[in-house]
């Protein structure tokens, strides 16, 4: 019974933390809320939302795959997820020629697979650095 109630636990921090973590990347944007952008069909942000919930799980799952305790689990869920946030930064920080957030908000696409691009691609980095 050990391995389901393990595979429960960590499905539940997962969930917590990916949640956590769309509500502080939801913070961050000033320009638009998520949610109602993805309800107007906004397909940029939703190809970034996906980015995100997508670089957080690859996060989460070399945590789970290297940790030996749930706390271990927790603490390098939380610092990924910090991690992939300094990202979105950065990347808006280095877009010199036009702000992301409002290309986003524009719904342009290219911007979008780009920040899903950048979400998931630094996951596997930060992910691979987790031992």
């Amino acid at each position: 019974m050990g391995p389901f109630l393990a595979t429960l636990g960590y499905f539940v921090i997962a969930i917590v933390i990916v949640l956590i973590g769309l509500a502080i990347f939801e913070f961050l944007t000033r320009q638009y809320k998520d949610w109602d952008e993805v309800k107007n069909g906004n397909q940029a942000i939703a190809m970034s939302i996906s980015g995100k919930i997508i670089g957080i799980c690859i996060v989460l799952s070399f945590a789970i795959y290297h940790s030996f305790t749930v706390w271990d689990t927790l603490i390098w869920g939380a610092y990924g997820m910090v991690l992939q946030m300094i990202a979105y930064l950065l990347f808006e920080l280095f877009t010199r020629k036009f702000s992301v957030e409002t290309k986003l908000k524009e719904n342009n696409t290219a911007v979008g697979i780009i920040s899903m691009g950048v979400s998931i691609g630094l996951a596997f980095v930060i992910g691979a650095s987790i031992t």
